[in-house]
């Protein structure tokens, strides 16, 4: 592919790069969060049952994170640029897919399968392995930016889509999605390029040049499977894993996709209810990279304790709120503040663990992970709904994972160089 990238100049490049990549995430956190306000109308003009509908949602959230991993692997394999590309492709084309469905497999094969891929490798992943490429120092709290473009994809996207949804049902939603995916393209095609010393800089926060690991030799899907064995011979590994998974089974899985959902049936509109998940994600970006800035100067098991452990409150707490507009103002704020605040000491303690070379590709098993959680989550949501009529016990239950993660989070051992498995891993 013939880099089309005017040669920058600085080191402050490094921020345009990472706003690239913000946007990146947010249309892909807007896709991803679609099915939230797609719920319903599918329902209306499919006539297919909700645990139906949420089985193609969970299909969708474990395909994205189980990507995650081989997508990192990809990246260093064939380059970054041309991976996110093709991811963008895939997803624009999916979503546009989906106009011609009939049947039910039509939307797991579109909105599961071909969107989880394409997603996937647009992903928290893809994130780590910018902030990894880009900065030397100030990572915690550029992680935390990254971060928090999920949740700005909820405050920019969702009550948009939800107003689509209201006034044409799911195509305009769908078409919206697949529109902004393929706006994407020249915009990173232009102005991303592989590495600062593709462009004749280095890293953010960096002397000088600094000597760069070589490729990983043999097949990328071999690497990353490779790369997975080693570290699950750890203890750490385990930890994160199960912490990550907790996360996603209390964020994307069920509160992404069934907060609409369990809004409406205390009887508030979908647009409100969308609105109450943007109110969200106006205080996850403010905490999420405040988490980062905090990342950078503390303990992170300690600041994983505190994040699970509110969280689990919150979570306890919806069902018994009542609903009125206070207890659910004052929900969003105490859940928003939290929602991806896990990420950058996650990330921290992967990289603490596992190296800046082999702590991405890591990551992104660890990652998957979360995904998995919130797949199940997800489809665990939409059951539960059918057979209670209600969701007040789910996310009871949500809320009780949350407080064990805090309480696990805290059995990591400290780590100050990378476990020595992974040190020979290490560029020179």
């Amino acid at each position: 592919m013939t880099s089309a990238i005017v040669r920058p100049r600085g080191q402050r490049y490094a921020f345009v790069v990472v706003g690239i990549i913000f946007i990146c995430l947010l249309i892909a956190a807007g896709l991803r969060s679609s099915m939230a306000v797609m719920m319903q109308p599918l329902e209306d003009a499919f006539g297919w049952r909700r645990d139906t509908i949420s089985l193609a949602a969970a299909i969708g959230i474990f395909i994205y994170g189980l990507v995650g991993p081989f997508a990192a692997a990809l990246m260093e394999r064939i380059g970054l640029r041309r991976t996110l590309l093709a991811a963008l492709v895939i997803m624009s084309a999916s979503t546009a897919l989906s106009l011609l469905m009939t049947k039910p497999w039509h939307l797991i094969a579109t909105w599961g399968v071909l969107s989880g891929i394409g997603s996937g490798a647009v992903a928290t992943v893809l994130g780590a392995t910018v902030v990894n490429r880009w900065f030397k120092t100030n990572r915690g709290l550029m992680m935390g930016l990254i971060s928090a473009s999920a949740a700005t994809g909820l405050l920019v996207f969702l009550p948009l889509l939800a107003w689509l949804a209201g006034q044409g049902g799911w195509k305009p939603v769908a078409i919206a999605v697949s529109i902004a995916c393929a706006a994407l393209f020249p915009l990173v095609w232009l102005l991303v390029p592989e590495r600062p010393s593709s462009v004749g800089l280095y890293r953010y926060g960096a002397d000088g040049p600094e000597p760069q690991a070589s490729a990983v030799p043999g097949n990328f899907l071999t690497v990353t499977l490779t790369t997975l064995a080693t570290a699950a011979r750890t203890r750490v590994f385990w930890y994160l894993f199960a912490t990550f998974f907790i996360c996603g089974f209390t964020t994307n899985g069920l509160v992404g996709t069934h907060l609409i959902s369990f809004c409406g049936d205390m009887g508030i509109a979908e647009v409100q209810a969308a609105g109450l998940l943007a109110l969200m994600g106006v205080f996850d970006l403010v905490g999420t990279t405040l988490s980062g800035w905090l990342t950078d100067r503390y303990d992170p098991r300690k600041l994983l304790g505190v994040y699970y452990a509110i969280r689990g409150v919150a979570l306890i707490y919806l069902p018994l709120s009542g609903f009125s507009a206070l207890s659910l103002t004052l929900f969003a704020v105490l859940y928003g503040l939290d929602w991806l605040a896990t990420i950058p000491p996650t990330l921290r303690l992967s990289n603490e663990a596992f190296g800046d070379r082999s702590g991405p590709l890591v990551f992104g098993w660890i990652v998957a992970g979360h995904q998995l959680g919130a797949a199940m989550a997800a489809f665990f949501g939409g059951v539960m709904r059918e057979m209670q009529g209600n969701y007040e016990l789910a996310f009871q239950i949500a809320g009780m994972t949350a407080i064990a993660a805090g309480a696990l989070s805290m059995l990591i051992g400290p780590t100050s160089t990378p476990h020595r498995l992974f040190r020979d891993a290490q560029p020179a």
